[in-house]
């Protein structure tokens, strides 16, 4: 199994072969927004035009056989945090920012599709068959470091799914080729991870590294309970392709945003 190109028109996003709920992961491309948030820009908050962020959500939601109105978000602040949402958490028609603080969500509500937004960090989508619980997680290093993706499997543990059947997404993100760190980064990683922790990252002198943030996140997915044969990683790296994905790194806040959206309605088969 593997993260596949989907595409649909102009509109073009990931999905991995093995989670057959509808899901995916999104590009740049495909929208209508214009300027610095070329084409399919989902962030409300950055400036632009309201009608184009609707309408490329209306895109999106299409494509990925779910309704607007199903979306939950929530406000990201680089914690681990992770909230167990449900049918009255969702947006219900109103495409709006979020007040409620978390990185993760996690539902076993068939009614709901959780979002969670990037442009660098590293997107991870969680399904479990037998339950129907699915999660979505913003997990950039300080909420990697929190051990986010671990929070998550254990809050649909709590929902009835076993960790041995959850299978995990780890989408787009900054690669290991450009996630250039200091030493606050390289501490917290090794404090997590210990001594597995070594071959992730590569010292280029002046106390600086690069972290493999995807190895990071795969790792503790692991350490969750996780079989390896369940958990699939994208190689690619969102500040390597900027006509593909916005890069904080390489753009600031000039730019858009990617999603990462899950729903247990239903299959894509």
């Amino acid at each position: 199994m593997a993260i596949v190109t989907r595409q649909v028109g102009e509109l073009v996003y990931f999905v991995d072969e093995q989670i057959p709920v509808p899901h995916g992961f999104t590009t740049r491309l495909g929208g209508v927004s214009t300027g610095v948030y070329e084409s399919l820009n989902l962030a409300q908050n950055l400036g632009d035009d309201p009608a184009h962020v609707l309408e490329n959500y209306k895109r999106i939601t299409a494509a990925l056989g779910i309704k607007i109105e199903d979306l939950v978000f929530s406000h990201q602040i680089h914690e681990d945090r992770v909230r167990l949402v449900d049918a009255t958490h969702r947006l219900d028609g109103t495409l709006r920012p979020a007040d409620e603080e978390a990185d993760g969500l996690v539902t076993a509500d068939w009614d709901v599709a959780l979002a969670v937004f990037m442009a660098d960090c590293i997107p991870v989508l969680l399904w479990d068959a037998d339950t129907g619980a699915v999660g979505a997680v913003h997990a950039g290093w300080r909420s990697a470091v929190m051990d986010i993706v671990g929070k998550a499997v254990r809050d649909m543990t709590a929902l009835g799914a076993r960790p041995e059947d959850i299978r995990a997404a780890i989408g787009p993100g900054i690669g290991p080729c450009c996630f250039e760190t200091g030493p606050e980064v390289i501490a917290a990683v090794t404090a997590v991870l210990g001594d597995e922790a070594s071959d992730l990252i590569q010292n280029i002198g002046n106390g600086k590294a690069m972290v493999n943030l995807k190895e990071v996140n795969h790792r503790l997915l692991l350490r969750a309970g996780l079989l390896p044969e369940h958990i699939t990683v994208s190689e690619l790296c969102t500040m390597c392709n900027p006509s593909l994905f916005w890069s904080h790194r390489a753009m600031d806040k000039v730019r858009g945003v990617q999603a990462a959206i899950i729903s247990s309605r239903g299959t894509t088969e």
